[in-house]
């Protein structure tokens, strides 16, 4: 499996992150790292704590760290995470419709992670 390949499975953007990091060995590189940087644990456990700091400093990071990568629906997720708890603005969605946010979360990141072992085992 090639790198676009991958990003073609997960329905993402591999242009993109081709056009923040430059060279497909720092995306192939950085894609690898997406799973065990563990961000996307912290949001969903920031999330399950409802925890206003901490989801807004981890779906802020999850948003550009997936943003850089071309995983633009992760990335856009997290931006509506990001926004319901920035430092100033009031609240719009209810605390069962940020849990409905990070389902979705959760559920393109199991996607994504499935992707990413299959091309890890195909191209060590």
């Amino acid at each position: 499996m090639t790198l676009q390949e991958l990003y073609s499975s997960m329905g993402e953007n591999y242009e993109q992150a081709l056009r923040i990091l430059r060279v497909e060995k720092l995306v192939d590189k950085h894609i690898r790292k997406l799973i065990p940087n563990g961000l996307i644990d912290s949001l969903l456990a920031a999330g399950e704590a409802m925890d206003p700091e901490k989801l807004f400093d981890t779906a802020h990071a999850v948003k550009g760290n997936c943003g850089n990568l071309g995983l633009t629906r992760l990335a856009a997720a997290a931006s509506e995470i990001t926004e319901e708890f920035r430092p100033g603005s009031v609240r719009k969605k209810t605390d069962a419709e940020v849990a409905a946010c990070l389902a979705e979360i959760a559920a393109l990141y199991q996607k994504t992670t499935e992707a990413i072992r299959k091309y890890e085992a195909e191209t060590p």
